[in-house]
């Protein structure tokens, strides 16, 4: 028989302390609260909720809400000058956010002090942007020339830490440039980078989809398929209104971006909706300009339509929404 586990004795109730102020402890040790439970059955059960807990929109507040989206789900190599609230530390010239970084690593503190934060690397929690957030002040601390490694915030930072909402200028503008592969990893990648960064940013160039952001109007990536090109566009409007007025649109035939040109379906994106335009092969980004700007005001007016859905729209509604997918 095996031996009997002695019995912790329950402390006294521990008034004085507060909900916040209860410290972690071992999932198997007393409740400093003092219910006399273990800390996985008590207290650390609400932790433990909150670091999984999947936040819908981490990048809400943010500027360029739907770039942050794009980036991070549909870009294959991008960077985007970051602003941090109240300045850049001492010693620490720039802050940029990078698609991916070889390696897969989360962050790098480079030579000169400057840090490159990868927005495509998993993360340990259900809050993209706290996770994001431990990784830049993680980076922000490093040592010149070093990459940072992979690896969780302890689960007191996870679930009370600061977010990039926290750290991140929200009067600063999101400037997104999307860049042809991924040379922007080390300043002289043919002559400097490391035969293991080197093989890295081969691969990586390889399977780049070759991808561009639209000029006049927000969050609209163009890319470009062996089979067809498409138009991906990360719109910032409430889910159900935004289907409504794309319902709108598809039931009157004008939901498409010219000849040859067809809305497909949508993503779910970071409670965000990307729609999808297949394309012909011969239309380029530049051919996607004046489409995407008139489909835009097309938009606009269905927005504002605030009327019933007909039959025929709503049969339009229920297509679109079969075909929609979620990628996060």
């Amino acid at each position: 028989m095996g031996k009997k586990r002695p019995q912790t004795k329950a402390g006294k109730p521990q008034a004085q302390l507060k909900e916040g102020e209860i410290p972690v402890v071992g999932a198997r040790e007393p409740c400093p609260c003092g219910s006399g439970r273990r800390y996985k059955a008590c207290h650390g059960r609400a932790a433990a909720h909150a670091v999984t807990e999947l936040v819908q929109r981490p990048f809400e507040g943010l500027p360029g809400e739907c770039d942050w989206v794009a980036l991070r789900e549909l870009v294959p190599a991008a960077t985007a000058p970051l602003h941090l609230a109240g300045g850049l530390p001492e010693g620490v010239p720039s802050v940029t956010l990078a698609t991916v970084l070889p390696m897969a690593w989360p962050a790098l503190r480079r030579d000169d002090g400057s840090v490159l934060l990868a927005l495509q690397n998993d993360t340990s929690s259900g809050d993209l942007s706290r996770d994001l957030a431990d990784t830049l002040r993680r980076a922000l601390e490093a040592e010149p020339g070093t990459p940072v490694a992979a690896g969780g915030a302890p689960v007191g930072s996870r679930t009370g830490g600061p977010r990039l909402q926290d750290l991140l200028d929200a009067d600063a503008a999101f400037e997104p440039v999307v860049h042809p592969g991924f040379e922007f990893w080390v300043p002289d990648a043919e002559k400097s980078a490391a035969p293991e960064v080197a093989a890295s940013l081969e691969r990586a160039n390889a399977a780049a989809i070759p991808t561009v952001r639209l000029h006049g109007v927000d969050a609209a990536y163009w890319c470009e398929t062996p089979e067809k090109n498409h138009l991906r566009w990360v719109m910032p409007h409430p889910e159900e209104q935004l289907l409504d007025a794309l319902a709108r649109l598809h039931a009157a035939g004008r939901s498409s971006l010219g000849d040859g040109t067809r809305l497909v379906g949508s993503f779910r994106a970071h409670g965000l909706v990307v729609p999808v335009w297949d394309l012909p092969t011969g239309m380029g980004a530049k051919e996607c300009e004046q489409p995407a700007a008139d489909f835009a005001e097309r938009l606009a007016g269905a927005l504002a339509d605030d009327a019933p859905l007909t039959a025929e729209e709503r049969r339009a509604r229920g297509g679109l929404t079969n075909r929609q997918v979620t990628l996060s």
